[in-house]
This record gives C-alpha cells, sequence and structure tokens, in this order.
C-alpha cells in the first residue's frame, strides 16, 4: 500500500509540470496571450514575453525556436502595430479540422481593426500556438523575415 501511495504522489508531483506549458481551452490561451498586452502592471503590458518559459507555455515546440530568437521586427505581429492599446479581444473557434483547431482574435488597437487567425493544436501539454494568421502573413514567416 505504501508503494502505491508513493507511486501516487510521484504522479502528483509531476502533473502540474506538465498542466503549466500549454492552456486547458482555445478560448483561455488567447485570453491569456492579450493579457499581456493590457495597461496594467509594466510586467504584464510588454507584449507577450520571449523568455524559455512563456514560450514552452504558449508556443507548439516546432515555433519555440523562432519566437524566441532574437529579432529586430518592425511591429508586434500579435498586435500588428509597434504600440497598442487594445478594445476588448472577441474569440470564435471558426474551425476543427482533425489535430488543429482555429480560433479568430478580433480587437481594436487604437481604434483599428485587427483579425487574426490563430490555428492551435491541443497536446499531452494542452492548448498552444501552431501558427498564427493576419491578412497578409503568417506568425511563421514573418519570424522567419525578421530573424537575425
Amino acid at each position: 500500500m505504501r508503494e502505491l501511495a508513493g507511486i501516487v504522489a510521484l504522479f502528483a508531483g509531476l502533473w502540474p509540470a506538465a498542466a503549466e506549458a500549454g492552456f486547458r481551452t482555445p478560448e483561455s490561451l488567447i485570453r491569456n496571450v492579450y493579457a499581456y498586452y493590457g495597461a496594467g502592471s509594466p510586467e504584464l503590458s510588454r507584449g507577450l514575453p520571449r523568455d524559455a518559459a512563456t514560450t514552452r507555455q504558449f508556443f507548439d515546440p516546432s515555433l519555440r525556436k523562432a519566437w524566441s530568437a532574437p529579432r529586430s521586427e518592425p511591429y508586434d505581429f500579435l498586435v500588428q502595430s509597434t504600440n497598442w492599446k487594445l478594445g476588448p479581444v472577441a474569440i470564435a473557434i471558426t474551425r476543427k479540422q482533425y489535430d488543429k483547431t482555429y480560433v479568430t482574435a478580433v480587437f481594436d488597437n487604437h481604434g483599428r481593426k485587427v483579425v487574426l487567425n490563430f490555428i492551435l493544436v491541443n497536446g499531452p501539454e494542452g492548448w498552444l500556438i501552431m501558427d498564427v494568421e493576419s491578412p497578409h502573413d503568417s506568425l511563421r514567416m514573418f519570424l522567419e523575415q525578421f530573424r537575425n
């Protein structure tokens, strides 16, 4: 019985580490992305960080290296601007296709309407961003174009 309790305790100790990586729903992932673009505390209003922990929490392994690599971008792709004052973010699941879920985020940035389509995957780490599409570009292509 002690062995079983030890095994359960071991798995219980490992569970939070795995759960920290992604999110439980596509909507919660998008809400948490845009929480970094608020007008609140300085650490939560500088845009989505590029550090390893944040990158692992938000992005699919295929996009992590590109997101965290040093670069000189002309603007922040996730708000389509160099600065931001966002209005409410409307989130809608538009399509589920095999292992991908497509989620549209619509918001105003300084009074200009922005529409982005997030391509999300759900895996053992939870919901993660595989790519983001704007009407003109994708996050993957944008990061590749401006990598150092």
